[in-house]
């Protein structure tokens, strides 16, 4: 299968606190790759290598065959990224925000539709700050899609949706990983990563404890099911008990 993703050797530090040390992998098309670990296990500061948002001390990163600290606007063309609320001004209309995201890509995705899809078009005159924390959620995700992206990064995807949009959501992005779309997440729901994720790599303090599918996670561990078998490779289950 053809290579979206290929990471070979990442290390990152700042200052003596080595944020990344030494992680390898790669996702195929039509995957969908889970990266987890708990806070401050070096997922955000992998993900910004990769979109080259910040630069790695060693190793080297590609995305569709493209280096992203050089051919950074070439890329973003073929990427989404599912920002946080942040990033974006909510005193301005959803149809507003997703007319503008589209404007900046030669070749977007029909935004109404997606709203649609993901069951935000009653709210395409609405505000953005009216909306509530999941129907935001979702409106995130759709303008990580607005650029027709070939691959799409999605941090923490359904945190603050209720259990039947977190579906419809899975739904929605096993139909788009279908058509080709590679999708990198983080999560922190287990019953989300088991449903979605083809590989996943756990990281810990900065280093991969564990790359491969959710079955082989739980087979290499003591346990049966998938969210004690995180939990013993992170040790959270350990540290929460002190």
């Amino acid at each position: 299968m053809e290579t979206t993703i290929e990471v070979k050797k990442l290390c990152k530090s700042y200052d003596t606190i080595k944020a990344v040390e030494n992680i390898n992998f790669s996702i195929c098309r039509k995957e969908v790759f889970g990266l987890l670990g708990a806070n401050g296990a070096g997922k955000s500061t992998t993900i910004e290598c990769i979109l080259g948002t910040k630069k790695q001390d060693s190793g080297t990163v590609s995305i569709l065959g493209m280096n992203p600290q050089k051919e950074r606007k070439k890329l973003f063309e073929n990427v989404g990224v599912q920002f946080q609320e942040g990033y974006y001004q909510d005193k301005i209309k959803v149809s507003e925000l997703c007319e503008v995201t589209a404007s900046l890509y030669k070749e977007p995705s029909d935004y109404v539709a997606l709203l649609k899809q993901f069951g935000l078009q009653e709210k395409s005159k609405s505000m953005v700050s009216d909306l509530s924390g999941g129907q935001k959620q979702r409106l995130f995700i759709v303008l990580a899609l607005i650029p027709n992206p070939e691959v799409v990064f999605l941090d923490e995807l359904t945190t603050g949706l209720d259990v039947k949009a977190r579906r419809d959501v899975w739904k929605s992005l096993s139909e788009l990983k279908a058509k080709g779309l590679t999708v990198l997440l983080t999560s922190h729901f287990m019953d989300e990563v088991e449903a979605l994720c083809d590989k996943i790599m756990i990281l810990k303090k900065g280093k991969a404890v564990f790359y491969g599918t959710v079955r082989e996670a739980v087979e290499a561990s003591p346990y049966d099911k998938f969210e004690d078998a995180y939990l013993w490779y992170t040790e959270e289950e350990e540290n929460e008990s002190i």
